[in-house]
């Protein structure tokens, strides 16, 4: 695996993923302030919608990407240019599709955004701007792709960060200056537009002559492309109706400002997700690469260390969301925004089940096994809406939003947590997965139980920036004793661990070798010298 490579990815991601929680924060934080909790709920809507919208996309980018990791490496340039421009053909196509049902939908945005009144803004114009900014992000994913799949993910990182901070940065200064949600949205139209042109300038840089090559794809290579991007379009629809439907329903059945209120808690434990899994994401092409190149039994060696790390990640970041939330809310957003704790305790609960897939996520990724579970995600999604309508019209008016995450645990730990697993085993490791569940679910059960006890530990205090600090640091002492367990019962992380000090061991004693030869070489020339400056004077 290129380690060098992985490492710069990781490292370039999680500095700009820091930088952009920060920025996020205190885009919401302004508007929160100046236009209202409710504006927030419909910025949270509108991006739902567009979520929902994108199942268009069909898991393209995936597919594609997957099926250029081979030529790469075989170096066939013909057939990168090939499938880069069928990519580019077929995003052209998604952002109209995109585009046009979007402009379908938006006569049904009232009957969405129930007490949206209180907001007091044109519904479809605002939707609208937020709808083009999109659609526009269409122009250039093929360029985006075609350097991911290169192992360069952290120039597309660079170039998406920089932009996203400038993106808020904007936005702070016209809802402090002008409290329009108007301009707020238009600020996602100018920092697409630059990140479009400097995407477009990089690929012609580095690989100008690879896109103007002149290739056609074979036939095989069409089926098997074909074929993934009918499988990614399931994952697609599965994961839309999952994590979109959840704000919907809760929008639709209970209200957009209750939606503001979810939205904040949830925008920092997603920000939060995504600062972590750049532990993950970033090496999916890198896998790629060393999964072609590797036998199965390093693939799987490699995929229970990430395992491990997964576990060890989720536990100290939630355990920590868990205890800090309610104070980091009012901190961040202002006082009286606070959820009922039962809500708070089943968000964590639900983030940190789907965050123990990751490890498998990026795999099945990296070995390009869409195919084989295309009927999970359907499955998944449907039984997630279903459970969500009902538990919202079962459960008491204070527990609605309870009910709609406790849906997306059971359908996330009966489905997500046996099929997935099972695909990648049996198609990329040719092993069976009997272990990993095991394994698996008793991490679930230790976190659940760690969970419960650090909610019996916390403690209250009149201040809440000590009662912050104070419960922060009674999640990591309680998070330290699962991980520590996590460690020494896992064979490949300690010999992951016991062969990076030796490389490390290695290098320096080669660099003592290097100078103690340096010195002998020194020494050896003074007497050389000296012996011919005795001579010259006798």
């Amino acid at each position: 695996m290129d380690k060098k490579r992985a490492l710069l990815n990781v490292g370039v991601s999680i500095t700009f993923k820091m930088l952009v929680l920060v920025a996020n924060i205190l885009a919401r934080r302004f508007l929160i302030q100046y236009l209202g909790n409710s504006v927030n709920g419909l910025n949270s809507l509108y991006v739902s919608i567009i979520d929902v919208l994108s199942v268009a996309e069909l898991g393209i980018g995936s597919a594609i990407t997957f099926s250029m990791y081979r030529p790469i490496v075989e170096g066939d340039r013909a057939k990168v240019a090939a499938l880069y421009k069928l990519y580019r053909k077929l995003y052209l196509i998604v952002g109209g599709i995109i585009l046009a049902v979007g402009c379908a939908v938006m006569p049904l945005l009232p009957f969405l955004a129930k007490g949206h009144e209180t907001a007091g803004v044109n519904l479809y114009l605002t939707f609208g701007v937020m709808l083009v900014s999109v659609v526009m992000s269409y122009a250039y994913s093929a360029k985006t792709s075609l350097i991911n799949a290169h192992k360069n993910d952290y120039i597309t990182t660079t170039i998406n960060s920089v932009a996203t901070l400038l993106m808020h940065g904007l936005q702070i200064a016209v809802t402090i200056w002008l409290k329009s949600f108007e301009v707020y949205l238009a600020c996602r139209i100018i920092t697409t537009s630059l990140q479009w042109l400097v995407t477009a300038i990089i690929v012609k840089v580095k690989y100008g002559g690879l896109t103007k090559l002149k290739a056609e794809l074979d036939a095989e290579t069409k089926t098997e492309v074909t074929k993934n991007i009918r499988a990614m379009f399931m994952h697609k629809i599965g994961g839309v109706l999952v994590n979109s439907a959840d704000s919907l329903i809760i929008s639709a059945f209970i209200s957009s400002v209750v939606l503001g209120y979810y939205t904040n808690y949830t925008v920092i434990v997603s920000a939060m997700i995504g600062f972590i899994s750049m532990t993950f994401t970033p090496l999916t092409s890198v896998l790629g690469h060393m999964c072609v190149e590797e036998d199965s039994a390093t693939a799987q060696r490699y995929f229970r260390f990430f395992h491990t790390v997964n576990f060890i990640l989720g536990t100290v970041f939630f355990l920590g969301y868990y205890a800090v939330i309610d104070n980091v809310v009012a901190i961040l957003f202002g006082p009286d925004l606070e959820l009922n704790k039962a809500i708070s305790f089943v968000i964590t609960m639900n983030y940190f089940i789907s965050f123990m897939r990751q490890a498998t996520l990026v795999f099945k990724d990296a070995t390009g096994t869409f195919y084989y579970d295309r009927w999970k995600p359907l499955c998944e999604g449907a039984c997630n809406v279903v459970l969500s309508i009902i538990f919202v019209l079962v459960f008491p008016e204070d527990f609605k939003v309870v009910g709609v995450i406790v849906a997306t645990i059971i359908t996330n730990i009966l489905i997500c947590h046996i099929v997935e697993p099972y695909v990648l085993y049996k198609h990329a490791f040719k092993a069976s997965p009997k272990k990993y569940y095991i394994r698996n679910y008793i991490c679930i059960a230790a976190f659940a139980a760690v969970l419960v006890a650090t909610h019996f530990c916390m403690v209250d205090i009149d201040s809440k920036w000590l009662q912050f600090l104070a419960n922060g640091f009674i999640a990591v002492g309680i998070a330290v004793v699962p991980c520590l367990i996590a460690i020494l019962a896992n064979k490949d992380f300690i010999h992951y661990i016991r062969q990076l000090k030796n490389r490390k061991k290695v290098q320096t004693d080669t660099e003592v070798e290097v100078s103690e030869a340096g010195e002998t070489v020194e020494k050896s020339e003074e007497v050389v010298l000296s012996e011919k400056n005795g001579e010259q004077q006798e």
